[in-house]
């Protein structure tokens, strides 16, 4: 849960990094790496496996490189410019399982830099704790980081219980790997579905990811047939997948709005078993981006040739009121800016059937044009963003506020807006990321023979977001709801103070794990209890592990929606500290646990420490939370 930028200082650590997690979750964290005085080079790294009641190793472990993105505007004005970690070039990639040119690498002197390691943990695991070591090299230096991993008897969904519908303009991927604008569906097509893969492994749905007739807007199927062969599988989640049985959550309806189109996109995706993901997106933000009156005749067409076809629009509950178009839209989805202190007002509409409540954040958490910073973002505290400038918890963050909302989806407008220059430049709507979530992944940029997506960091810590948005519902599932809800509140106060605070996401996460396994019966991971500190009364990072308590109104866990705005006043805290100094020998300095980092534990297995010592190995090490 920190960003590892040059300049970022080492700090001291000598101890195994300890992570929990369910079967079929990821879990993530940092090595990063100082070059002290005289750099290092050719650096190295491999987890070759994690051992315990069973081995997870393989397509299961993936270590990337961490690549910068030199920024020239930040999008906050109390933002620092320069270089930024972001895009993750794999060791082996994901999809074509090819050799990429992660490895080596060198460190520069007095400068930073960053491994990410995923692991995914196979939904037939014991329960029980893995150990293994995370070996890293250079000339000169010889590192191995030991890892724990317990692995709590929980499963989480291939399928997420909260669904996504994040857009993807196809042209866009043409360009970014081709250098040209005219791609055929039969080209397209290959490249669109490993972009799909990826979401999906990725806890999202790209819900417009299809080749679109030249020059318009609407997508390019000859026929039926020729769309199942392609897209049947990521609908039916019979498609390959590290996630077993993944499907995609959501779909948006890419044709003409006339009745005859719009009768046998209903027709067939009702016959396939479809219809009920699918969705058409009338209008956007109205009146600004579409008026009124176009978006009532859109709804009305869709309710009366297209029955069980979901009308989408991005509103809010009060212009919906005001236009009596509650009757047209069954997915509103307001701004997260829209809703502190209004989340009550959605409770009647979503007692109909049919009506569900998505969330979207945009340029608005930052300002849209320069000049506008929304003020409400202050050191420490401010909206969700996927800006890749701005904290890790940020990212993290909306997840949290869906279930406190009763949301049951997630939108967010494009994910390749500045795909063709995102490893130089994704300064958009005066965001630094707005719009973009992948790298193109050519080649000539990170070796291989195939093309392939390259993940942004912001995109694991989405997919850190909705597998949250899986420990809130099972505890709450489990029995109770109200726990889940307080440690939500507890964490985010109201939808405009997300703390900096990358261990405070940690720790509530770790609360939720310790009281899931309480309800069912299992010993608690570690010896924590349910308030997320460990046996001794300690929390991660020496702090307390609970903020001020706030009472819970809901009982079942998310169909009541909170006011997110009518928390008791908490003071946010801002980012880790990183005490000690460039001037350390340079080794492995930086440990993160993206699921958490619990106390450690005095006595070390033997195992996981046997060849630790190098005459280069003793720089000081630390871990970011």
């Amino acid at each position: 849960m920190v960003k590892v930028r040059p300049d970022t200082a080492p700090r001291a650590l000598s101890e195994e990094i300890h992570l929990t997690a369910a079967r079929n979750e990821f879990v993530s964290f940092q090595v990063a790496l100082h070059g002290g005085d005289s750099g290092l080079r050719g650096v190295r790294a491999s987890l070759p496996s994690l051992d315990g009641p069973a081995r997870i190793s393989g397509p299961e472990v993936t270590l990337y490189r961490e690549d910068f993105l030199t920024t020239r505007q930040p999008s906050t004005p109390d933002t620092p410019v320069g270089r930024w970690p972001d895009a993750l070039v794999p060791d082996v990639d994901e999809l074509a399982n090819e050799t990429r040119t992660a490895f080596p690498f060198d460190v520069p002197a007095r400068e930073s830099r960053a491994i990410w390691v995923d692991v995914l943990v196979p939904m037939d695991a014991p329960p029980g704790d893995y150990l293994g070591t995370v070996e890293v090299t250079s000339d000169g230096l010889r590192e191995n980081v030991p890892v724990r991993l317990t692995v709590v008897d929980a499963l989480l969904p291939s399928t997420p219980s909260l669904a996504t519908a994040f857009l993807l303009w196809s042209p866009h991927v043409c360009r970014a790997h081709t250098g040209r604008t005219d791609c055929s569906r039969q080209e397209l097509e290959p490249l669109l579905a490993r972009y799909q893969r990826l979401a999906l492994e990725h806890r999202v749905t790209l819900s417009s990811a299809f080749p679109r007739v030249s020059g318009a807007a609407t997508w390019d199927v000859p026929d039926w047939a020729s769309f199942d062969a392609t897209w049947g599988p990521f609908l039916d989640g019979t498609a390959p997948s590290r996630l077993p049985g993944a499907r995609m959550t959501s779909l948006e309806y890419l044709g003409e709005y006339s009745p005859q189109a719009l009768a046998d996109f209903a027709t067939h995706f009702r016959e396939r078993g479809w219809l009920e993901r699918a969705y058409a997106y009338v209008g956007d933000e109205p009146p600004f981006g579409t008026p009124w009156p176009e978006i009532r005749e859109r709804a009305t067409l869709v309710k009366q040739v297209a029955p069980g076809l979901r009308v989408l629009l991005t509103t809010n509950i009060q212009q919906l009121r005001k236009e009596r178009m509650e009757e047209l839209v069954d997915l509103p989805v307001p701004l997260i800016n829209h809703m502190d202190g209004t989340s009550a007002q959605y409770s009647e509409f979503l007692s109909q059937p049919g009506k569900e409540l998505w969330l979207y954040q945009s340029c608005m958490s930052h300002g849209c044009e320069y000049g506008t910073n929304a003020p409400e973002n202050k050191p420490g505290a401010g909206w969700p963003s996927y800006m890749l400038d701005r904290s890790a918890a940020k990212a993290r963050a909306l997840e949290w506020l869906s279930f406190l909302s009763g949301a049951t989806g997630e939108l967010y407008y494009q994910t390749v807006g500045m795909l063709s220059s995102a490893w130089e430049d994704q300064f958009r709507f005066n965001g630094n990321g707005e719009g973009t979530l992948f790298f193109p992944g050519t080649p000539q940029r990170i070796g291989g023979a195939t093309d392939v997506p390259v993940a942004s960091l912001r995109l694991k810590l989405i997919r850190q977001g909705v597998q949250d948005y899986e420990w809130l519902k099972l505890v709450s599932d489990a029995g109770d709801p109200d726990f889940a809800r307080q440690v939500a509140r507890e964490l985010l106060p109201s939808a405009s103070r997300v703390t900096d605070d990358g261990a405070a996401f940690d720790r509530a996460r770790l609360r939720l794990v310790h009281r899931y396994v309480e309800l069912t019966g299992q010993r608690s991971p570690d010896g924590g209890s349910a308030d997320g500190g460990s046996a001794d009364g300690d929390s991660a990072d020496g702090g307390s592990a609970d903020g001020d308590s706030t009472d819970g109104h809901s009982t079942d866990g998310r169909s009541a929606p909170a006011t997110l705005s009518e928390e008791p006043d908490a003071t946010a805290t801002g980012g880790c500290s990183t005490g000690g100094g460039t001037s350390a020998l340079a080794g492995v300095l930086a440990l993160a646990a993206l699921a958490f980092s619990a106390r450690r534990r005095a006595h070390a297995h033997a195992r996981v420490t046997t060849g630790r010592a190098g005459p280069r190995s003793r720089g000081r090490a630390t871990r970011y939370s």
